[in-house]
């Protein structure tokens, strides 16, 4: 039996996808996982029995990623599940900021009690006259699973697209429009498009990528759109591009106090997976997700350990091992097998940055003392017989 604890709601049609084999739990000492959104997990007291985190979204800003590598925890997000909701949202922002529509609208409310409100929208709608989106370049500047969405829309609506990313995957490169221009880097893009969106998650490579000497490279009536994590962009340095009017719009889904009230800023309160398909979508990923880490030991999507799966175990037992990616781990773990007699069928073990992964499936049970001694090498951050 495995004990879950929710953080914040999770949508029902992922928690009813655990069986009679979990329990709810309210008290976070008890819980085996937990599954979160936004809740602030870094002050967090202990949590001994903890074995996996399952984000339903794709940062994990709110999580101590690495701290709980060194536990020997999992981190799980969902990238994709949201990734539509997203891209909408995002093509949204860009005819807003194309066409004045939050000024028309408000006229329109300001002047409700107008009898002759059909005769005035006629003079006034000048005031709220934009431009077209078709023929505009767009810069796409990575191009995961929400970047190549965008990107591919932004084609179908007649744009002209260039996308950005040095480390595109060959899954979002099979899913991206051939008529997409590949560019070598993001001053490429500052340089040409008329709109620039940013898809990269943020990290200290990442931070204020937009960043003063990129937006004076920029047209005067380029738009930048942010749906992906406040931070990315140099928010002086947009004020001042606005205030200045060497940039047309800063689009967000990060409202902070610096933007909120300049110009030109076109702001929404974190919308962008705020759709009820996306937290379905990522309830069921997360939870099918942890289930499949918590029974067979396999694991996909987690930010702090490599995606590694043998299936459902066939043999008589299962192993699994969260250790450190140094030198001659498996050789250690091999040794303590054959000295307990304990024929390994079939296994892997699978690396990212300083953490690394193994799982072996073996013909016989898997003994405490095997376990224990294997939870004793140097390096090993936590032990568990899954079967």
């Amino acid at each position: 039996m495995f004990q879950y604890k929710c953080l914040n709601p999770i949508a029902e049609c992922g928690l009813s996808i655990f069986d009679e084999n979990y329990a709810v739990t309210e008290e976070l000492q008890d819980a085996d996982a937990v599954l979160v959104r936004s809740a602030a997990m870094h002050d967090m007291q202990e949590v001994p029995n903890l074995l996996a985190v399952a984000r339903a979204g794709a940062g994990v800003n709110n999580i101590p990623v690495k701290e709980y590598a060194e536990k020997g925890i999992v981190v799980f997000n969902t990238p994709g599940a949201n990734a539509n909701g997203v891209k909408e949202l995002v093509i949204a922002g860009m005819l807003m900021a194309s066409r004045d529509l939050i000024g028309g609208n408000k006229w329109v409310a300001e002047n409700k009690g107008d009898e002759n409100i059909t005769k005035s929208m006629e003079k006034a709608k000048k005031a709220f006259a934009g431009t077209e989106i078709q023929n505009k370049k767009i810069g796409v500047i990575g191009l995961g699973a929400i970047g190549v969405l965008v990107a591919n829309v932004a084609k179908d609506l007649g744009m002209e697209v260039y996308g950005y990313d040095p480390y595109l995957s060959l899954k979002n490169a099979w899913n991206l429009s051939r008529a997409v221009h590949h560019v070598s880097s993001a001053d490429e893009i500052y340089e040409n498009c008329d709109f620039i969106t940013v898809h990269v998650p943020l990290m200290d490579a990442t931070r204020n990528m937009i960043s003063k000497e990129g937006i004076a490279k920029m047209k005067p009536t380029a738009v930048i759109l942010n749906f992906a994590r406040n931070g990315l962009v140099d928010e002086d340095a947009v004020v001042e591009a606005l205030e200045n009017g060497k940039l047309r719009h800063y689009v967000t889904d990060f409202p902070t106090p610096k933007v909120v009230d300049v110009e030109g800023v076109i702001a929404f309160p974190h919308l962008g997976a705020s759709t009820e398909e996306s937290e379905d979508n990522c309830a069921m990923m997360a939870v099918e997700q942890l289930k499949d880490y918590l029974e067979n030991g396999n694991i996909r999507n987690s930010v702090n350990f490599p995606n590694t799966e043998l299936g459902v175990c066939q043999t008589k037992g299962r192993i699994a091992i969260l250790h450190r990616n140094i030198p001659n781990m498996l050789s250690r773990f091999t040794g303590v097998f054959a000295k307990d007699n304990i024929n390994i069928t079939e296994m892997s073990n699978k690396t990212k940055g300083d953490y690394s992964y193994a799982i072996f499936d073996v013909d016989s049970d898997v003994t405490e003392i095997a376990a224990s001694e294997i939870a004793a090498i140097d390096g090993v951050l936590k032990v568990r017989v899954v079967k």
